[in-house]
């Protein structure tokens, strides 16, 4: 019966060290830092032009809010050192949303060319900073 103890005994104190070394990576793995928090962004489109707010944030992903007060179905199209056009907005859905990553430079926001409604200009500033020291943020 001691014999048994000890066997288990010298099976478990050998056990541990080699798990131990099998958890150990030889590869120092450092986190990449997390991007920035997406910057929510507000269009409204009325008959007369294209309002856009904030004018001015730094570059990263933006979420758009697309607000359609027109009485035609539109499209917003925000051009420059990236681009993206949203889903067709009815007068009667109203709102939509766009999600594009947005580099430093001048942009125009603008419907399409059939409509004379006027376009406004944004200006994107240098990278916002990381996320990764902010609690609860994806």
């Amino acid at each position: 019966m001691r014999r048994k103890a000890l066997r288990l005994a010298v099976a478990a104190g050998l056990a541990v060290p080699a798990l131990a070394a099998a958890g150990c990576g030889s590869e120092d793995h450092r986190s990449e830092p997390r991007p920035s928090v997406p910057f929510e962004v507000s269009a409204l489109v009325d008959s007369e032009s294209v309002n856009v707010s904030p004018k001015k944030f730094g570059a990263g992903l933006a979420t758009w809010s697309i607000s359609n007060q027109t009485e035609d179905t539109i499209q917003l199209a925000v051009d420059g050192p990236t681009e993206a056009v949203s889903e067709p907005i009815g007068p009667t859905e109203v709102t939509d949303s766009l999600k594009m990553p947005m580099e430093p430079g001048a942009y125009e926001v603008r419907v399409g060319d059939e409509l004379e409604i006027q376009a406004t200009e944004l200006l994107i500033g240098p990278e916002r900073p990381s996320s990764s020291d902010q609690l609860l943020t994806p």
